[in-house]
């Protein structure tokens, strides 16, 4: 397990939204061609009051958030927001399908969540009637490879262990925080496998 990513998290209501936005800032700040990166999301209040020590290594001052003190000697006071932090993972074994390792990934109960950020590359809707029939996967990836409507994508999915997900696009031709995609089904195959990491 390393440092989670620093920086002030962007504008976002929920909570998971501002967690996979500032995943796919952090990715970004490595830029393209990166292997795919895994990430723990934790409780950040929970992980002030249950590991200090890793806290302040992750820089979490306690009072950079509302959690720290809502509730603190007023029963009127408004319920703390949950906030997450994101624990990056060891990384990913290389030449191994991504579904088979995260089929092999078991979270431990302080982990909420977690989420994944992996480069693909995708075609226009347009070109699915093109493809060639009898491929198999390395021939598809190939053609995809070759097609000249291609587009590089970064993309970073999170999952809560109630189910919840968002996800968040970046497309190479377009690399700028402004020009992100962000919705919850915006990679339901990748949010399936991950959210099967809680099952």
């Amino acid at each position: 397990m390393s440092n989670s990513p620093t920086g002030g998290p962007p504008l976002a209501a929920d909570p998971l939204t501002r967690a996979v936005l500032e995943l796919d800032e952090y990715a970004a700040g490595f830029g393209w061609d990166r292997p795919p990166r895994l990430f723990a999301l934790v409780d950040t209040a929970q992980l002030r009051a249950q590991e200090p020590g890793l806290a302040r290594r992750l820089d979490l001052d306690a009072g950079d958030g509302a959690e720290a003190d809502a509730g603190a000697g007023s029963a009127a006071a408004p319920a703390a927001q949950v906030s997450y932090t994101p624990i990056e993972q060891q990384e990913l074994p290389e030449g191994q399908p991504l579904d088979e390792f995260l089929g092999t990934i078991a979270w431990p109960d302080a982990v909420g969540g977690c989420a994944l950020t992996v480069e693909r590359l995708m075609l226009p809707p347009t070109a699915e009637a093109q493809v060639p029939e009898g491929l198999d996967e390395a021939g598809l990836a190939t053609w995809v490879a070759g097609h000249p409507g291609r587009e590089e994508v970064r993309m970073t999915v999170g999952v809560l262990r109630d189910g919840t997900r968002e996800a968040a696009l970046r497309l190479r031709s377009k690399d700028a925080p402004t020009e992100v995609l962000t919705g919850p089904d915006l990679v339901p195959g990748l949010a399936r496998a991950l959210a099967a990491t809680f099952d």
